[in-house]
């Protein structure tokens, strides 16, 4: 376990290697360097993790001190990596699916002109999200937090010769600084009432701390649940995340499947002592969760672009994900994160190769009949999209989903468990009604598959792992997650909970295969039907959220600016150079090359030193 720090230390390297010899690297070297980095550190993550599991550390945990990061007093927070069964999780999902799309985009990247650039962002982006998840202090935590932010904004905004793409990423990077300040004031919060910001330290320390429910640990949990909602790109703040999708479709893998979005969970979940101290804030981010599924549910039914369908797919699955958590199911939020690692970056990967099978087309009103054209990316779309659904036994979505509704229902927690449900209904009918819009009826355009190992090797891996295989791959979490308290008796309500989840998801596939394949015309029915466009067209604005932020706060803030665009500190300060300028001149008319004009000016000189000697 000694060499836990090369699992960040290779993609760190790359990105070096690449940012500083970017113009001289030809491209097959730069996906050597980019893609050979992630898999050095996939590997050394796999020979840590066997070893962690073969011969579990004492107390369960592993941490590896590399030096002292800064010292203030008696603030001496250290650079160390801490290896548990949260992290080691964490890890394995970062570097593994990370690879599988690292490797893919070699491929999908092929030929653009920033191709060294995006695996050096990519790389990069690696590096800060191991720094968040490995990091055994919370400041050390909020480095690969603050990192995972700038990464977000350069790879959003790659192609930033369209302002369009600039834009997205500007409000992806603006978006999620809102929760991050409230982050940092939680740690603020924190290190003033505990005095440390190292998490074992903080989690001992706050029960003897702080009494159930009180007041200081229930504001900085919800100042903590504030950053989360940020990166997570849940309710309130989730508006940056449909936006991201202007970006190269593999970085919409690795933000929405294995990393970024994540950090949100993983934040609440490494600090669950500080939620289950405050009830109330628990039960918040349950709420939040289930709000933003529901709403994320109603907006991908009506989108037309085959990545926004995704963006907000990624969206209520995160949703579902902080259910978990606010339901006190901690080991299936993980789980659920993991097995959405799978098949949200199949399902990702999969869009790209429909994207550019189709030259760059992304309307899936314009796609159709690709099933015989693309056979191997139809068959990614059904495992992944029926793994989103939670199709029965068959897949690892069910698995992790199911087990977060029955914990929820076990704990009583209806009202989680209802708005699961009905998620899951809402999942099933837009997951297949892009399915069968895409690759079942007339064919509507060309398109050609893709080739080589880049290609069908990590839609090949991803696809397996979206099947039971995945589901039965169990995160390490006991002794590092509380475990979820069932009710006596409540054991017996795991099966009938399992068949309704996959009566509801097999139901919503049927609607959707009614709707969208058998009987098309009543679907087109209900698209032109004026009720249903409006109900459409507000759906399809994501409830307007955007539409309110820009009249509570982008045009209010464009307008003071324009209003005090000239304010006196401006006159002042803009006056300054003026005087100058003036005296300048004024000062200039006195070279003018005439010798009595030179004379003159020292006799006066002369006369004024005089009588400031006389009379002074």
């Amino acid at each position: 376990m000694d060499l836990l720090f090369l699992v960040f230390l290779f993609p760190l390297l790359g990105f070096l290697v690449l940012a500083f010899g970017r113009a001289r690297i030809p491209e097959n070297a730069a996906a050597v360097i980019g893609v050979g980095s992630v898999g050095l550190s996939a590997l050394v993550t796999a020979i840590v993790g066997t070893q962690f599991l073969l011969h579990p550390p004492a107390g369960g945990a592993y941490t590896q001190d590399l030096w002292t990061w800064m010292r203030a007093g008696e603030f001496a927070p250290h650079f160390a990596l801490r290896l548990d069964g949260l992290s080691l999780t964490m890890m394995g999902v970062i570097t593994g699916v990370g690879f599988m799309i690292h490797l893919f985009a070699s491929w999908y990247m092929r030929g653009d002109a920033g191709y060294e650039r995006f695996f050096a962002y990519m790389n990069l982006f690696v590096a800060s999200m191991l720094f968040l998840v490995l990091g055994d202090n919370l400041l050390f935590l909020y480095f690969g937090w603050e990192g995972v932010g700038l990464c977000s904004y350069l790879l959003i905004g790659f192609w930033y010769q369209d302002p369009a793409n600039g834009k997205a990423a500007r409000k992806a990077f603006i978006v999620t600084r809102v929760g991050d300040t409230f982050m940092a004031i939680g740690l603020f919060l924190l290190f003033h009432t505990l005095g440390t910001l190292n998490i074992q330290e903080a989690l001992q320390a706050a029960p003897g701390h702080f009494p159930l429910g009180d007041i200081t640990v229930t504001i900085i949990a919800l100042l903590l649940l504030g950053g989360a909602v940020g990166k997570s790109a849940q309710l309130p703040l989730q508006t940056w995340l449909p936006d991201a999708m202007a970006g190269p479709t593999p970085v919409s893998a690795l933000i929405h499947a294995a990393t970024m979005v994540t950090a949100g969970v993983y934040l609440i979940a490494r600090t669950h002592t500080l939620f289950e101290l405050a009830p109330y804030a628990q039960h918040m981010v349950g709420v939040v969760g289930a709000i933003t599924l529901l709403l994320a549910g109603f907006t991908a039914l009506v989108q037309t672009d085959i990545k926004r369908v995704l963006a907000y797919s990624t969206m209520s699955q995160i949703g579902y994900m902080f259910l978990a958590l606010g339901a006190g199911a901690w080991s299936a939020a993980i789980f659920h994160l993991m097995t959405h690692a799978f098949f949200k970056a199949l399902l990702f990967l999969s869009a790209g190769a429909v994207i550019l099978a189709c030259h760059h087309e992304q309307d899936i009103r314009k796609m159709g009949g690709l099933r015989k054209k693309l056979p191997l990316v139809f068959w990614c779309f059904v495992v992944g999209g029926g793994a989103l659904t939670a199709v029965p036994f068959l897949t690892a979505g069910f698995f992790s989903k199911d087990k977060i509704l029955w914990q929820a229902f076990a704990g009583g927690h209806m009202d989680l468990f209802l708005a699961g449900l009905v998620g899951a209904f809402l999942t099933s009918l837009y997951t297949f009604r892009m399915i069968f819009t895409v690759f079942f009826g007339e064919v509507k355009t060309d398109a050609h598959a893709g080739h080589g190992v880049s290609y069908w090797l990590p839609l090949t891996v991803l696809l397996v792992l979206s099947t039971t295989v995945g589901g039965l791959i169990h995160p390490p979490l006991s002794g590092v997650l509380p475990p979820t308290i069932i009710p006596e008796g409540m054991e017996s309500a795991e099966r009938p909970v399992a068949l309704l989840s996959a009566a509801v998801a097999l139901s919503g596939i049927a609607v959707a295969a009614w709707l969208f394949f058998a009987k098309p015309a009543l679907g087109r029915w209900l698209q032109t039907n004026p009720l249903a466009q409006k109900v459409g067209r507000f759906w399809f604005s994501a409830f307007g959220f955007d539409w309110l932020y820009d009249r509570l706060f982008v045009k209010p803030f464009l307008w003071f600016v324009r209003i005090n665009a000239k304010d006196v500190f401006d006159v002042i300060i803009g006056g300054i150079p003026l005087l100058l300028r003036w005296l300048n001149g004024v000062t200039a008319v006195s070279e003018n090359g005439r010798l009595r004009w030179y004379t003159a000016s020292v006799a006066f000189g002369a006369v004024l030193v005089i009588a400031a000697v006389v009379y002074l």
